[in-house]
């Protein structure tokens, strides 16, 4: 593979792997809005926020860590024969089928530009009595989709140089530490 390819592939391995890895602590800000959630609703007057929020939280969880999943394909699979084929056959099956990916993922990812490009130019709000805006979480959605394109793209790379029998290493779970 070209210099550049191996950079572009190990840069975007970086980049998903930190911001998954800091993505994952988002789950810690959903239990802790869901406990005050709990707590308030409970003992005090309910809060507007609580249960939207955690929802805004959820999504920014699932959507930056989906390109960390594609890279350590932590990804639910409907394996049937996939398993038991050999590390060069399943990337010959990887380099066709990426495409549908990428397809899905562009066209989600325009889809959001112009779901974003809506809420910044009409001020979008929720529909909830809470009425936050929509426009942060939107942006959100992008980047993460980004990121899952820019995943799809350098697994491409990784298993276009396996089937050529010059696998690039870091794939693994086990090859992998944080920056």
């Amino acid at each position: 593979m070209p210099p550049i390819i191996l950079k572009y592939v190990r840069f975007v391995d970086r980049l998903n792997r930190v911001i998954g890895r800091l993505a994952m602590l988002l789950i810690f800000a959903m239990i802790g809005i869901l406990l005050y959630s709990s707590i308030t609703k409970t003992f005090f007057l309910p809060s507007l926020w609580t249960l939207e929020m955690a929802q805004f939280v959820m999504v920014a969880f699932y959507l930056l860590g989906g390109g960390y999943s594609l890279q350590l394909d932590s990804h639910v699979r409907m394996d049937l024969l996939y398993g038991r084929w050999s590390p060069r056959t399943r990337a010959i099956i990887d380099v066709f089928t990426v495409f549908f990916l990428l397809f899905y993922l562009v066209l989600l990812l325009y889809g959001g530009f112009s779901s974003t490009a809506y809420a910044l130019k009409y001020g979008e709000e929720s529909y909830s009595a809470w009425a936050p805006s929509m426009a942060p979480i939107k942006i959100i959605m992008c980047i993460g989709i980004f990121l899952m394109l820019l995943q799809a793209i350098a697994m491409f790379f990784r298993d276009l140089a396996t089937v050529m029998g010059r696998p690039i290493a870091g794939a693994h779970l086990d090859e992998v530490t944080l920056v």
